[in-house]
């Protein structure tokens, strides 16, 4: 995983209550931090396109999370958070995110979401609008899957 592959880097500040008792990042903080970049993603996507996306990411659920970690950030020092697009299928997307304190590559991970109607809680397909802009967003093309149901 290389940096110069995400478009959006978003920098954070590791705060006192998200260390633990061993003085580094508790685990879950990572997808927090997770949640922060994909928020500035949709931001960035949303202001290069010139649209307010939110009534179509608003409907994609997550569905899995995964991490893995190689090293440890620590109270008040600045990290790096990368989110790019990874995968994208009918009607789910995959994120990868990987989090960087200076050049030491600490947190690789995947966000899984699926585009679902909230009345029937039904996946379906993501909206093309919402696909273009992602595409055109990325620096990184990801993985196009097409047929079945994700």
């Amino acid at each position: 995983m290389r940096r110069e592959d995400f478009t959006l880097v978003h920098t954070l500040r590791v705060r006192w209550a998200e260390v633990d008792m061993q003085h580094v990042v508790f685990n879950a903080n990572y997808v927090m931090y997770f949640d922060v970049a994909i928020a500035e993603y949709w931001r960035a996507i949303a202001k290069e396109a010139e649209h307010d996306f939110r009534d179509e990411y608003m409907k994609l659920y997550s569905v899995k999370a995964t991490i893995e970690y190689h090293g440890s950030a620590r109270y008040d020092e600045l990290i790096d958070v990368g989110c790019r697009l990874a995968r994208l299928g009918r009607s789910s997307v995959t994120f990868a995110f990987g989090i960087w304190r200076g050049p030491d590559h600490l947190v690789s991970g995947e966000l899984v979401y699926v585009h679902v109607e909230p009345d029937s809680r039904k996946g379906s397909p993501i909206p093309d609008r919402l696909r273009v802009a992602m595409l055109d967003y990325e620096r990184t093309p990801p993985e196009i899957v097409s047929g079945g149901n994700r």
